[in-house]
Formats: C-alpha cells, structure tokens, sequence
C-alpha cells in the first residue's frame, strides 16, 4: 500500500513536471507567434511604404524623364535655329559685303556721270551762249535790211537768216543780184570768224508750177538758188566749201499758205541756216553710255 502511494506521487510529480514544461514552452512558442505576426505586419507597413515611395519615384522619374526629352528636344531645336542663323548671318554678312561693294561701284558711277553731266551742262551752256552771240552778230550785221526782205530767228538752237526772192533773185530765175550779194557779202563776213558751225542753204518756192528751158519743176528752180547762193559765199567771199551744204526744198516746206499772194511771197525763200558743231557733246555722250 505504500509502495502504491509512493508510485502515484512519482507519476503525479512527472506529469506535472510535463505539464509546467509545456507550458512554458506553449507560452515561448506563443510570444514567437505574436512577434512573428507583429514582425510580419510591420514588414507589410514597411513593404507598401516602399511601394508609395518607389511609386512617387517612379512617377518623379517619369516626370524628369519627360521634362529632359523635351529640354532634349528644345536644345536640338535650338541647335537647328542657331546652325540655321549661322548660316544665314554668314549669307547675310556675304550679302552685304557685296552689297557695300556695289554701293560704292555705284557711288562710284555716279560721281562719274554727274561730273560728265557737269561737264555737258558746261558745254551746253557754252553752245548756247555761242548760238545768242551768233544770233546778235548775224542780226547786227543785217541790221540795214527790212523784215520784208530777211528775217532772223533762232530755233532749236540753230540761227536761221530767211532770206525773200525779190532780195536775192529776179521772178522765175536763180541769178543773185546786187541787193542780194550786198546783203550775202555782211554775212559771209560773220560766217568767216565761225570756224566751229555748219550752213546749209536751202531753197524754197511757192506751189505755182514751173517749166522752162532752164528748170524742169520746182525742185530745180529751189536747188540751183541754192547752189548760186553758195557760190557767192564761197566764191566771191571766201566762206570754207566745207562749212556749208546747200539743198533745194522745192515747194514741201512752207512757212505759210499759198492761197494768198502774202504766202506764197513768204514761202518763195532762202534759208541760211547756221548750227554750232556738236561733235564734242556727242561723243562724250557716247563715253558716259
């Protein structure tokens, strides 16, 4: 019996012996099961605080990857527009050089021609200054004589001495008279001290019908007065043969109508037209072209 209670007290220690060894392991086991949960939840935490950061991240990333393409971009756009003024300015710069250069060849070309124009004008000037002188000498030396029988005048820069039939011919003939020679004699004298003009004599008639044995028409009658004028000038008082050019007008340039005996007393003339040289404005109009 007591051997008994012994055994029952042996079996009852060890099994509570195993039951407060269990416990404690049951309550180790339970402190490493909350800490694995508090562990694993604050690893969540952590895990998706991660994610919201790699996120933002990703999306700032996102964002300054744009943003450098399209500063990428702006820069290329940049270098094109530069590379592009460059070459422009380089064309522009080019452009004005030769610019500049055909300003001052320009330049350069008009103080050339407004010095030939000053040149002209003086030369011009000059001309008509010599064809007022001319246009008084002729008028003084045939001062004696009425405007019935001459008339001088100046047009388009010639001096022109009208010269009437009944001063210098008898009707129907080209013999000068004596009235006529006097009156030719006063101007061979102003024609002699014109070395630098031309004189061209040109004779003229009504439109009255002429046909003798000595003039076939009007044009005859016109250009042997004319030749018989040039004669005289020449001839009788030595005005150079190469000064002077005579012609015949016949009756197609009048001055007036010949309905009238007035007009057609006035259309039977000779003209002594008397023009200044111009070779010399001539050709250096040519030079300046």
């Amino acid at each position: 019996m007591k051997k008994k209670s012994i055994l029952m007290l042996v079996v009852a220690t060890v099994l509570l012996s195993s039951c407060v060894v269990s416990k404690k392991k049951y309550e180790i086991a339970e402190a490493g099961r909350l800490a694995a949960l508090y562990s694993r939840d604050s690893l969540a935490d952590l895990l998706g605080m991660a994610r919201n950061d790699y996120a933002i991240l990703d999306e700032l990333k996102n964002n300054l990857e744009a943003d450098t393409a399209l500063l990428k971009s702006s820069i290329r756009n940049y270098q094109a527009l530069l590379a592009t003024g460059q070459d422009e300015n380089q064309k522009l710069n080019a452009n004005l050089s030769k610019l500049n250069a055909d300003l001052n060849k320009k330049m350069s070309e008009l103080q050339d021609r407004e010095k030939t124009i000053a040149e002209l004008q003086k030369m011009i000037d000059q001309q008509k200054k010599k064809v007022k002188d001319l246009l008084n000498s002729v008028k003084d030396a045939l001062l004696g004589f009425s405007s019935d029988e001459l008339s001088v005048r100046e047009e388009d820069g010639k001096v022109y001495v009208a010269m009437s039939d009944k001063l210098l011919f008898e009707s129907g003939k080209a013999v000068v008279n004596q009235q006529g020679r006097e009156a030719l004699g006063k101007l061979a004298q102003v024609l002699n001290k014109q070395t630098d003009i031309d004189v061209y004599i040109e004779g003229h008639t009504d439109n009255v019908p002429i046909k003798t044995a000595v003039f076939q028409d009007n044009w005859d009658l016109s250009v042997i007065r004319a030749t018989s004028v040039v004669r005289i000038l020449t001839q009788t008082y030595g005005v150079n043969p190469l000064q002077i050019q005579p012609c015949g007008r016949g009756e197609f340039k009048p001055v007036d109508v010949n309905t009238t005996a007035e007009g057609k007393a006035r259309n039977r003339r000779t003209e002594i037209i008397m023009a200044p040289r111009l070779d010399k404005l001539f050709k250096m109009l040519e030079e300046s072209n």
